[in-house]
């Protein structure tokens, strides 16, 4: 029987380098699917030969969205392989960043990126403004703008917008599929929303240039963080931007609680089948992040090391990033060769050699049994992974994490759902609301740690006593770790005589969309997509909702560099 193919390219609303190939069976359900990085990225060649003390700018590049979190893997690699340890208010400082990021990050994905896969925008001109605005104030009783007159003028905008046949940021849905279940009122609340949090996002990263002087791409430094600080200063961060900073915070808080967690839980409610869609491969890794004791003290994690195999929750099984059998990538359905054949390799003897051998864009159908990806396929002891907000979760509940326990139960028990239901498209759309409301709180407790350091005279930003390369060993080796929104990132540095010799990043879209290995085995973007049934084949919103579930960003994992400036590929978007 012949199968039918539906084919999303691109993919993602943040950058289109992800391109989609399901198969579907006679009942129309998804039996097998493709996830294709369709650029390549080659910042590993553009890195050697170069001072690794400026890796983390170069590296920051691969992606505009989630930057600071690449800059940290990189400090934090070059300051493994030099044995570097930086002051505490450095480390402070840097969760600060690191939770700025995630708090914005995650707000953007729920409202721009993922909520059209929920919420039809076209729906919402039938509403009625009152009606809206009486469920505005039953979700969201703390939020300040919920009259009948405010979602009055939301619909009357909206519907200029649809009346002129330009939806601009509404654009290219599939309005009007029978998979969408929301009410007018609830469509037309959650377009509000939109808008107010899409004016609110650029407000909180400000936090990233106070510390880091700029975004996107703010500033590092190996050994620590640029900034000086002297509370009664005036050409440095002084009390006056540290009480910004606060000010900062307690907004975004007020965002979380009052806007994302209560739309979020409004619009799980009505979707709750996708508890039991889209549960993927079951295996979960997370590196751990929000260092408490010094980035070398894995224990004192405010997000968990470990992995959980087989969804089983009952058991942590240990991860060490230092034990070069534990981690590999592998080219078996990926454009790239080795110089061994297709072996599996260890960052540390990673090999970014581009061999394209794919049919010439523009292309209908790619063949899932060759090669078939700019990504690479990494592995953990040979199993496939996934990494992101559900399996920082995951790991935490499992490890007794009395905190991520907390916020976890209390949504399950607010949604009326097991705990199998973590293991979905819906779960992992939670998991990323649960987490940024951890991500703030921590954010606070960070400042005021910082705070209290700063008032007791403690004002050390860095540590510049190896900063000279004479006092570096000829040969060194580094991996540098964290937590991006979108999962578990790693950074691997070779360093000989003072310069960069091989430098290998895995980063999270590349555990998520990784095509097959040899063994066959999907990577989590495809293995979620299977079993997926689908309504209409032309409109693929199921897809869309699984596949942005996992906030897919592919810069990251692949992005096109030609060394020559020759064009690798032209795409056209009408």
């Amino acid at each position: 029987m012949s199968t039918q193919r539906v084919v999303v390219d691109p993919i993602t609303r943040i950058e289109g380098h992800l391109r989609i190939e399901a198969m579907l069976d006679e009942r129309g359900v998804i039996k097998d699917a493709m996830s294709t990085g369709t650029m390549w990225r080659g910042i590993e060649i553009i890195l050697k030969g170069r001072d690794p003390r400026d890796a983390w700018a170069f590296t920051e590049r691969i992606c505009g969205v989630c930057t600071t979190v690449h800059a940290l893997a990189s400090v934090r690699c070059v300051e493994n392989a030099l044995g570097i340890t930086v002051p505490e208010n450095a480390e402070i400082i840097r969760n600060i960043m690191f939770l700025t990021q995630y708090v914005q990050d995650h707000v953007i994905h729920f409202y721009h990126l993922h909520a059209l896969d929920w919420v039809d925008v076209v729906s919402a001109l039938k509403a009625d403004p009152a009606a809206t605005a009486a469920l505005a104030q039953a979700v969201s009783p703390s939020w300040p703008t919920a009259s009948p007159g405010y979602f009055r003028d939301v619909a009357t905008t909206l519907t200029k917008f649809v009346q002129s046949g330009q939806l601009g940021i509404f654009q290219n849905a599939y309005w009007g599929h029978p998979a969408y279940k929301l009410p007018p009122e609830a469509n037309l609340m959650a377009v509000a929303h939109y808008l107010e949090a899409l004016k609110w996002q650029k407000e909180i990263i400000k936090i990233h240039t106070i510390f880091g002087g700029k975004n996107p791409h703010p500033n590092y430094v190996v050994g620590g963080m640029p900034c000086s600080i002297d509370l009664n200063g005036d050409n440095c961060i002084n009390i006056e931007r540290l009480n910004y900073v606060k000010g900062l915070i307690e907004d975004a808080t007020r965002i979380i609680e009052g806007l994302y967690l209560p739309d979020l839980f409004a619009v799980a409610s009505f979707y709750t089948e996708w508890a039991g869609i889209g549960a993927g491969i079951g295996n979960y890794m997370a590196y751990g992040d929000v260092p408490q004791n010094g980035i070398g003290d894995v224990s004192k994690l405010r997000f968990p090391r470990g992995i959980v195999l087989g969804r089983n929750l009952s058991e942590v099984h240990p991860l060490d990033l230092s034990d070069a059998s534990q981690i590999t990538e592998e080219i078996s359905h990926s454009w790239y060769s080795y110089p061994g054949g297709q072996q599996a390799l260890h960052p540390f003897d990673g090999v970014t050699e581009p061999h394209y051998t794919g049919p010439k864009p523009p292309y209908e159908h790619l063949d899932e049994n060759g090669q078939y990806s700019w990504l690479k396929a990494p592995r953990w002891k040979g199993n496939a992974m996934e990494v992101g907000p559900l399996a920082r979760l995951l790991v935490g509940y499992a490890a007794g994490n009395t905190e991520i326990r907390e916020v976890v139960n209390e949504a399950l028990g607010r949604l009326k759902v097991p705990a199998t239901a973590l293991f979905s498209t819906l779960g992992r759309t939670a998991a990323r609301g649960l987490e940024s409301r951890l991500a703030v709180h921590w954010l606070m407790a960070e400042y005021e740690h910082l705070v209290a350091n700063l008032k007791a005279g403690i004002t050390g930003t860095a540590d510049t006593s190896r900063w000279d390369p004479a006092t570096w060993p000829a040969e060194a080796k580094g991996f540098g770790f964290t937590e991006a929104p979108r999962g578990s990132l790693g950074h691997w540095v070779h360093i000989q005589n003072g310069k960069i010799a091989n430098y290998q990043a895995i980063v999270p879209s590349t555990w998520n969309a990784s095509p097959k290995d040899a063994k066959g085995q999907h990577g989590a973007y495809e293995a979620a997509l299977l079993g997926t049934p689908m309504a209409d084949a032309s409109k693929p919103v199921e897809i869309l909702r699984t596949i942005h579930s996992f906030d897919p960003c592919l810069a990251c994992a692949s992005h096109v560099l030609g060394p020559d400036g020759r064009v690798l590929a032209e795409v056209t978007v009408r």
